[in-house]
């Protein structure tokens, strides 16, 4: 009888219950062609699913009546339809623009949190692995340029020591981040643009403007994120490439990557490998290097497992092997040569992260860790080869040894409301300890800077037009430092604790015309920056920079505020955008030339305060694609550095004759105008053709043009640095396919023509374009 009541009352109210439920069927495609994996999903609800291999997706919701229902992708138009449901199961197909611009690409440094470009509170500029094959980039640091506001400098010929500047601002005042954590230490800066290779990016996510309520002191001037590659399909390629060095010097590379994907697609790993050899290269016949001698081995990895639905383990591991040299008669050990620059690093960057959701997806938990450990075997000096005793002596003593380890651990929890308004709360944990010793020079600087972090923001999403973002960092700060010159003795002390507000708004004026704007607030504890960690040469000595005595903090107050147009003409994509900025500093820490020797003929350098200074102007970014086919961006950057007033470059002290005290208005190497273009043409399914450039406009440079560190101010010329390139793409069959490519970089050979010359040249005094005219070959196969 319990059975039969069983059968008779609960089969119904089963059926009732699954009727109840209602089906959404369909594919997902663009032009034809499946969209794999695509995400679907209820807008405004908590209901979405993922499309599989072949672009179809089913989606079960409770029953209703009118929904809005989005398929998204990346390198894709989001598209939504608002459909009415009056049967069981309904089908909804989506055919998807491609999204040429980069529009609606997903983005996680503006907020911490995954977020469509489109909808963030701060303009976020993404690179592409596509931007950097049309620039025949190798390393990070060649592709960084073609942004507006972002321009990267090399200031060394025995070393080729490179930054990257934001907005004007000198590198150690940008936040360079790894997969979002930072570990990207002051040591690392100095070289490290250079020994992240292209193959391991997925993208760069370029933040100008301050960033210190997210990611801690340094990200005064704004943030770069590299995050590195993850695995999303079964996939592999050997790509190499040949750059002639003005016909002169052999530049040779060779990456390979591969990815496996489980079939369930709840794990996966990408591993990826580089070589690559640089000869030196000599502009001027002087026997000296302008472009070092560059031997870089890398190795990394990176993988995910979900152990299910609502939670990911990932794992990265990157080991870099780098040696470099430049200087003279490079076959010689260096004490035996009139300056070497010689470094070996060995570079490790690994990282774990864990992140866990709810069934919703609206709340979300992240824990993270990350280290780099970088060991320095170093050689900074000169007139060796016997000629006194003295010189022999001095030369031997030039061997140094660095040991750098970086480690941040934290955890983030998100939590997004009905309304779509979403708080964000967080704790980081950062520590940064240095030891750089050169023995013979008596040059010490033993450093630990460690940062306690809270953060927290909301993002307030009243309506469909305007949302805001207020947030506030509070960090600890503890720097203990001990620096050695010579016969003098510094040390910084340092415990202090600052609060980072930062409040940005989006509101969207039309459906084409976005405006934004924001303030940020940023400071920098005293310490041992990158330009401290480098030591240049002139007059065949070396130069010293050495933290003063009682230096402060410095702060900054950053405002921003942008016009954003994005319209379509027919089938023409378009996008111009215009932002302004203005930040101000107290207490700027800058660099200044004492006039002074070192009891060993060193010349010495002090870090100091400045009376303060700011820096203002305009960003301008034009993009149209007319087609698929065809891509065209040109930006420019026009702006002031300008100190509140004189500041000192070098301090005469009355010893020699003549020399006095030479002064600064504007900021050294801040051209007032600079650049980019970038276009590319899809000529047919084989041919393409690339062609980028950077422009450079005049500045001022300093050279020191005496013993004592005198300088000289001199007026650069401008330069455009142009590369075009062809590739020719082919398909043995559906599984291998075969890129064959070729072009020239630096295609007018705008290179600078006034080097200092011989042992006794000023090593920084080099700007403009990082290689002249450079003619290249590329070959790359595999399943890509």
């Amino acid at each position: 009888m319990k059975t039969l009541l069983f059968i008779i009352f609960f089969i119904p109210t089963l059926y009732v219950a699954q009727t109840n439920n209602l089906q959404i069927l369909g594919t997902v495609s663009s032009n034809g062609n499946p969209v794999a994996f695509a995400s679907v999903y209820i807008k405004g609800g908590t209901q979405g699913t993922s499309a599989d291999k072949n672009g179809k997706y089913k989606l079960v919701i409770p029953a209703t009546n009118t929904i809005t229902i989005t398929a998204t992708s990346q390198g894709y138009r989001s598209l939504s339809k608002t459909i009415t449901l009056s049967e069981h199961t309904t089908i909804v197909d989506f055919s998807l623009t491609e999204d040429a611009l980069g529009i609606d690409q997903v983005i996680v440094s503006a907020t911490r949190n995954r977020i469509s470009k489109k909808e963030a509170p701060v303009i976020v500029k993404v690179l592409s692995p596509k931007l950097f094959q049309a620039t025949q980039s190798l390393s990070l640091a060649d592709g960084l340029n073609f942004q507006p506001g972002v321009r990267v400098e090399t200031n060394c010929q025995n070393c080729g020591f490179t930054q990257v500047r934001l907005n004007g601002l000198e590198g150690q005042y940008t936040q360079i981040l790894v997969n979002s954590r930072p570990i990207f230490s002051a040591l690392n800066s100095v070289y490290g643009l250079e020994q992240i290779p292209i193959n391991i990016i997925d993208r760069v996510e370029v933040v100008r403007s301050g960033g210190s309520a997210l990611f801690g002191s340094n990200a005064i001037a704004g943030t770069i994120n590299v995050i590195t590659k993850t695995p999303i399909n079964d996939t592999w390629q050997v790509s190499s490439s040949l750059g002639i060095i003005d016909g002169t010097a052999a530049d040779r590379n060779i990456n390979v990557n591969a990815s496996v994907i489980s079939e369930d697609l709840m794990s996966g790993i990408t591993i990826y490998g580089i070589f690559r050899d640089r000869d030196a290269y000599d502009a001027n016949g002087d026997g000296f290097t302008e472009i070092t001698e560059l031997n870089n081995n890398s190795l990394g990895a990176k993988a995910f497992l979900k152990p299910n639905d609502n939670s990911k383990i990932g794992l990265d591991f990157t080991g870099i092997r780098e040696y470099r040299r430049g200087g003279d008669r490079l076959y010689l050990a260096p004490q035996f040569t009139d300056i070497t620059e010689e470094l070996d690093h060995n570079t490790v960057f690994t990282g774990l992260d864990y992140e866990l959701f709810n069934d919703t997806r609206t709340n979300t938990l992240s824990a993270y860790t990350s280290l780099q450990y970088t060991k320095r075997d170093s050689y900074y000096g000169g007139l060796g080869g016997g000629r006194t005793a003295t010189d022999s002596i001095l030369a031997n003593s030039a061997f140094g040894a660095t040991k750098d380890i970086a480690f941040v651990a934290g955890a983030k929890f998100s939590h997004e409301f009905t309304n779509n308004d979403v708080i964000t709360t967080g704790i980081e944990y950062q520590v940064n300890d240095t030891d750089d010793a050169i023995t013979g020079y008596n040059r010490v600087i033993d450093q630990n800077v460690t940062s306690l972090g809270l953060y927290g923001q909301y993002e307030w999403k009243p309506t469909d037009k305007f949302s805001a973002l207020i947030g506030a960092r509070l960090d600890n700060v503890a720097v203990d430092g001990f620096y050695t010159i010579q016969n003098i003795e510094r040390t910084s002390n340092v415990s202090e604790t600052v609060l980072s507000p930062r409040f940005t708004l989006l509101y969207n004026i039309s459906d084409a015309i976005q405006f934004r704007g924001g303030y940020a607030r940023g400071f920098r504890a005293p310490q041992a920056f990158n330009e401290d960690l480098h030591i240049s040469s002139v007059g065949g000595e070396q130069r010293f920079v050495i933290l003063s005595e009682n230096l402060e903090s410095e702060f900054s107050n950053a405002y921003t505020a942008s016009f954003n147009l994005t319209k379509d003409f027919n089938k023409t994509q378009t996008n111009l955008l215009v932002e302004g900025f203005y930040t101000t500093l107290k207490n700027p820490f800058t660099i200044v030339s004492t006039g002074s020797s070192l009891p060993n003929g060193s010349i010495l350098e002090e870090s100091r305060n400045g009376s303060g200074a700011y820096v203002t102007g305009t960003n301008i970014e034009m993009s149209v694609s007319p087609n698929k086919d065809l891509f065209f961006q040109i930006g420019a950057t026009f702006q002031k550095s300008i100190y509140k007033e004189d500041q000192i470059l070098f301090e005469a002290d009355g010893s020699v004759l003549g020399e006095q005290d030479v002064i600064l208005e504007e900021f050294a190497r801040a051209p007032n105008v600079y650049g980019f273009l970038n276009s590319n043409w899809q000529i047919n399914d084989a041919l393409k053709l690339d062609v980028t450039g950077s422009y450079t406009g005049a500045m001022i440079v300093p050279r020191v043009i005496s013993d004592s560190g005198f300088i000289d101010i001199v007026n650069s010329q401008a330069f455009f640095d142009m590369t075009s390139k062809l590739t020719y793409h082919f398909d043995i069959k559906n599984t291998f396919h075969v890129e064959l490519s070729g072009g020239v970089q630096n295609l007018f050979n705008s290179y600078q023509n006034d080097f200092d010359t011989g042992a006794g040249r000023d090593s920084d005094y080099i700007y403009g374009p990082n290689r002249p005219r450079t003619v290249f070959i590329g070959l790359k196969f595999g399943d890509f």
